[in-house]
């Protein structure tokens, strides 16, 4: 598999906007392992297998054990998350999914339940963008691990 196009230089500006709200979001009120878990769990929906790479990689240099991130797609069912975590979980799997009638009244209450406001909308837009992310990276065909270097991935030592 090659990347069909460098989007970075193609469309260099709206790349680099593009990036910028993801470090806006990385930065923002929701911690790191939170981020790093939506992020998996999105890149897993949308079958995103360069987003998938470029996450777990990023959650194990963060400090995210193993078994966590393979217990991802079963999160309902693993002992190993907590209330928030699950909260986090569940709300990226609705956005991700979003579903016809929208977002019902009983899910945005149980992930409000468990963040304040401006977590509740910083963690939104983390979801938002790995959901952008992920349409862009299978869009154009990006190879997973090919960028490794460039942010600093290899340091996970997951070749």
């Amino acid at each position: 598999m090659t990347q069909r196009l460098d989007t970075s230089k193609t469309s260099p500006e709206i790349f680099k906007k593009m990036v910028d709200v993801s470090m806006a979001v990385k930065h923002g009120s929701v911690e790191p392992a939170i981020l790093h878990l939506a992020e998996i769990r999105a890149s897993q929906i949308n079958g995103c297998a360069y987003c998938l790479d470029m996450h777990i990689k990023e959650a194990r240099i963060g400090g995210e054990r193993e078994l966590r991130i393979h217990h991802l797609p079963a999160w309902r069912e693993s002992p190993l998350f907590d209330a928030r975590e699950r909260a986090a979980l569940a709300w990226t799997e609705l956005l991700t999914n979003l579903p016809a009638e929208g977002v019902p009244d009983d899910a945005f209450a149980a992930a409000r339940a468990e963040f304040s406001e401006q977590e509740l909308v910083d963690l939104t837009f983390q979801i938002m963008v790995i959901n952008a992310w992920n349409r862009h990276s299978i869009a154009f065909s990006f190879v997973p691990g090919s960028t490794d270097k460039l942010y600093g991935l290899d340091k996970a030592n997951l070749s």
